[in-house]
């Protein structure tokens, strides 16, 4: 959550920042400064009423045996003390519309983003060209299809529209891309972590998507008691919790970690022709970078997902594209994202494939994710990043349709053959 203290000193500003990212939370900065004077008000208030009742009850005692009437003090004591309880019902409430405020704010953009949406996103650099064919391409469907890479029709049988289901080589290929993805973290350093599929909804709420995206992911409701879980949607959501309410030491971080999981959205896209196939589905898989870092290495932190990501693609040997995204086209609870884009010949465009993205301290003052300074002794903020390292449901099709030869098989990427024993073509057999 945005720092209460950012906003009391600069609520235009935080208006504004807001508002670059096509939000207009005017209303609820004002309501929530005015919660803030309220609930401060009160808290001094109760405190003075709880002081004068401590400092009655222990004279009462003193009175007594100086034979003095206590009988007003009790009355002035029964008086205090419902006084007392009134106002803290009244900071109850004050408490609970201000934390529903503050959670419901979203990050503010880091200021050389440019405002507004997608149609202002900044490409800043290429990687290779444009895949050409000297032949009639084939969409990565029917490729899929003929070389019994993918079967959509039983995907869909089994758990309806925007599934799929890999089977043969194509199960074999896409574990070969999840392979490759995480011996590069591990090379790099990275602590590889398996996680629960099923989270609680504090981790979501800690990851910025809850409460505002409370609605686009899966709920299992416990029979048995009234816990409610959900299924994850990305690894960031369990990621950004591993620290929740722990103060680490300054030695530390950073704290780099990467997890593969399967992703479940409720969400699966527009349903144009042209994302038939596995661009968009209710599951897919992912593996995910994640880091705890210092405030001051935040930016380096971020350079280096950035450069993971585009490592990853290059090692595929594809085309792709870095763009910066507007301050309206980063998710609500990032400061910051570039995104990874590849070419996906049937789709007449880019596509992203990696999105990285720093919170700052967004996520850790929601998950109260704080380091203690050698110097000062005083805990901190982390600052908390993410990066996709990869997403396969856009990789697959990517590769299969800028991979294909004229007679319908496919080259194996090279990185990627010592995990399917060398092959080099996948052909139909």
């Amino acid at each position: 959550m945005i720092d209460i203290k950012r906003i009391k000193e600069d609520p235009e500003g935080v208006k504004a920042g807001l508002r670059a990212k096509e939000v207009d939370c005017d209303a609820q900065i004002d309501r929530l400064l005015e919660l803030d004077g309220t609930r401060r008000a009160t808290i001094a208030e109760t405190d003075a009423m709880k002081a004068e009742q401590n400092k009655v009850s222990k004279e009462i005692p003193q009175r007594k045996k100086a034979g003095e009437d206590v009988t007003p003090i009790f009355a002035q004591m029964t008086e205090l003390k419902a006084k007392i309880a009134a106002n803290d019902a009244k900071l109850s409430e004050l408490e609970s519309e201000y934390r529903t405020l503050m959670l419901g704010l979203p990050n503010l953009p880091d200021p050389d983003l440019k405002p507004g949406g997608k149609e202002n996103n900044e490409p800043l650099r290429y990687y290779g060209e444009p895949h050409q064919f000297d032949f009639e391409p084939k969409h990565h469907v029917d490729l899929c299809t003929d070389l019994g890479l993918i079967d959509y029709e039983r995907g869909t049988k089994l758990a309806g529209s925007g599934f799929w289901m890999y089977t043969g080589m194509g199960a074999r290929l896409e574990w070969a891309l999840l392979n490759y993805f995480m011996d590069e973290h591990l090379k790099d350093g990275y602590e590889m972590v398996i996680l629960p599929h099923m989270l609680e909804y504090r981790c979501g709420e800690v990851a910025g998507q809850f409460p505002k995206f409370a609605d686009e992911v899966y709920k299992i409701e416990n029979p048995t008691d009234d816990r409610v879980h959900y299924m994850l949607p990305t690894a960031e959501a369990a990621l950004a919790s591993l620290h929740r309410d722990e103060i680490l030491s300054e030695a530390d971080l950073p704290k780099k970690y990467f997890a593969y999981t399967p992703c479940f959205r409720r969400e699966a896209g527009s349903h144009r022709a042209d994302e038939r196939g596995m661009v968009r589905g209710h599951q897919f898989n992912k593996v995910e970078m994640f880091q705890y870092v210092l405030p001051e290495k935040s930016d380096e932190a971020f350079d280096e997902l950035v450069t993971k990501a585009e490592n990853l693609v290059k090692g595929l040997g594809f085309h792709f594209r870095t763009v910066k995204l507007a301050a309206g086209d980063c998710s609500a609870s990032m400061a910051r994202t570039y995104d990874i884009e590849i070419q996906i010949p049937s789709m007449n465009g880019y596509k992203e494939v990696s999105s990285v993205s720093n919170a700052r301290d967004y996520q850790a003052r929601r998950g109260a994710i704080r380091f203690r300074r050698e110097a000062s002794g005083k805990p901190e903020f982390v600052h908390t990043l993410n990066g996709s390292g990869l997403a396969t449901s856009r990789i697959f099709p990517a590769m299969v349709e800028q991979n294909q030869r004229a007679d319908g098989s496919i080259v194996v990427p090279e990185v990627l053959r010592k995990y399917l024993g060398g092959l080099e073509v996948i052909e139909k057999k």
